[in-house]
């Protein structure tokens, strides 16, 4: 899995006074936990964008007065109105202990269905991971490679040596329908 350096600067004061001059200067209130005790610093809102809004999942490498902890964002939060972001958690990894993240899917192949006509549904985007940190994924491949139309694939039918699906097990992934246009083909044969 790939790892985003994020570098922060302790915070000395903890309320809301001192967070809403953080957000003023342009920085973000931050909480690590998960270790000993917990780390309070704050972080450039800039330096969060590639973390936030990338669809990847990323662990992050936190470096704060020169300590460097490995961690993954728990948790944002924005803004109702602005919708910047305005405190952010993180959780420090352990390399012994499982951890759970929502990893994206990545569909591969070419479904027989969808070149005979079908409609490929992909109904989950992301499933649940379980897995150590260095057996964490970057996205989970999915094989459309045998999709007729009216087949799917559910989480059942995944089977990963490293790393466990915890979604519920009869959740479909992604299946291939009949589309508008296969149908009426197969009636206008029907009728002929």
């Amino acid at each position: 899995m790939k790892t985003i350096a994020i570098s922060g600067s302790p915070r000395e004061n903890v309320g809301k006074r001192d967070a809403k001059e953080l957000r003023y200067e342009g920085k973000v209130p931050a909480v690590l936990y998960g270790g000993k005790e917990q780390v309070h610093f704050a972080v450039e809102a800039s330096d969060l964008k590639a973390l936030i809004y990338s669809g990847d999942v990323s662990f992050v490498e936190i470096n704060v007065d020169g300590v460097k902890t490995k961690a993954i964002l728990q948790d944002a939060q924005f803004h109702p109105m602005t919708e910047k972001i305005i405190h952010v958690d993180f959780y420090q990894l352990q390399e012994d202990k499982y951890l759970s993240m929502q990893i994206p899917v990545k569909l591969t192949g070419t479904s027989p269905g969808v070149k005979t006509g079908g409609k490929l549904v992909q109904k989950l985007r992301k499933l649940r991971v379980k897995a150590l940190p260095k057996d964490m994924p970057q996205y989970v491949e999915v094989s459309i490679e045998t999709l007729d139309v009216g087949k799917s694939v559910r989480v059942r039918d995944l089977a990963f040596k490293n790393f466990t699906v915890t979604n519920t097990p009869e959740d479909t992934i992604v299946s291939v329908t009949t589309s508008r246009a296969l149908r009426q083909a197969e009636l206008d044969a029907k009728g002929k």
